[in-house]
């Protein structure tokens, strides 16, 4: 099994703390309904990681209060640990959004401690066939990314049917208008780019690759190693450096929220090489920016160092 992906990652301690949260949040819940503020109409919902909350704030509108436990640029998601305040939250929500597929099990656990009648879950790893041990980043999936704005359109109409038909125009306005030019910049990659040979510090950028088109040419299990926390084989470094040094990559891209001794050697035999190095986040950044936003900057990073990286 995936040991990175699948682990808790709760400390007895934590855990401890979280449970006494939970224990609080279990009494404000008694009647069996997620509460809610007095006077305020909103769908209370809570988003594990921001990238999933900043969609659903911007489907929902003013029609919804999104709460995204993850929001530090700074913060590794794999390692959170939740703290008694995130189980009071999660037991309010009308609505529960996690990536799933075992990246993030402290939410799942959340949900699991505070059963209540009435509230609807999303597990974008269950809607996209994907379980623990697979690769679990699929905000970078973009086929993805569309099901998921689909999924929460549908639900957040189901639970707030008398907002149905501004939610729908919400939805097609986001889909149409909001993503555009993010699936415009694939697109435009895809067409200049398809087949360029290109490198990543890890798993992190798989899915977009093959959704612009590009050779990923990275050993799978560099990649896995990296992602899972793992020691890197000496032969999967070895062809990474053969990689780099003979300039078979145009361009590298680097997960800076998970920078390991292996990945900043890397990053910097790829610079000496004249290999462009792009960064990429696993969650918003900054942390106010929007989904589209934040997809933009990193997919118009990534343009520009192929273009140096190929000289076209």
């Amino acid at each position: 099994m995936n040991q990175r992906w699948a682990d808790t990652r709760l400390s007895r301690r934590s855990l401890l703390a979280v449970v006494a949260g939970v224990g609080l949040a279990s009494v404000l819940a008694a009647c069996g309904e997620p509460t809610s503020s007095a006077g305020d109409p909103r769908v209370k919902i809570v988003a594990a990681e921001s990238f999933w909350g900043s969609i659903t704030a911007q489907l929902g509108g003013r029609y919804v209060d999104v709460t995204s436990l993850i929001t530090n640029p700074n913060t590794d998601p794999h390692d959170f640990e939740p703290k008694p305040s995130d189980a009071r939250t999660v037991a309010d929500a009308r609505y529960v959004i996690l990536n799933g597929a075992g990246y993030d099990p402290w939410m799942q656990s959340l949900i699991d401690a505070n059963p209540t009648e009435g509230r609807k879950i999303l597990n974008v790893g269950d809607l996209a066939g994907k379980k623990s041990g697979d690769n679990p980043h699929l905000w970078y999936d973009p086929a993805v990314v569309d099901a998921v704005v689909e999924r929460i359109a549908h639900d957040l109409s189901t639970l707030d049917p008398a907002q149905a038909a501004a939610i729908g125009q919400r939805q097609q306005q986001f889909s149409d208008s909001d993503l555009k030019p993010y699936h415009d910049l694939i697109g435009a990659i895809k067409a200049s780019y398809s087949g360029t040979p290109i490198g990543s510090t890890e798993s992190i950028f798989v899915y977009m690759a093959e959704a612009l088109g590009l050779d990923l040419i990275t050993p799978t299990g560099f990649m896995n190693a990296i992602s899972e926390g793992n020691d890197v084989m000496a032969a999967d470094k070895a062809s990474v450096d053969r990689q780099i040094t003979d300039k078979k990559i145009a361009v590298l891209v680097y997960n800076t929220q998970n920078a390991t001794p292996d990945t900043e050697v890397l990053k910097q035999k790829a610079t000496a090489s004249g290999i462009p190095v792009v960064g990429i986040t696993e969650t918003l950044n900054p942390a106010d920016a929007t989904f589209q936003a934040w997809q933009v900057q990193q997919l118009s990073d990534l343009k520009r160092a192929l273009a140096m990286g190929t000289g076209r």
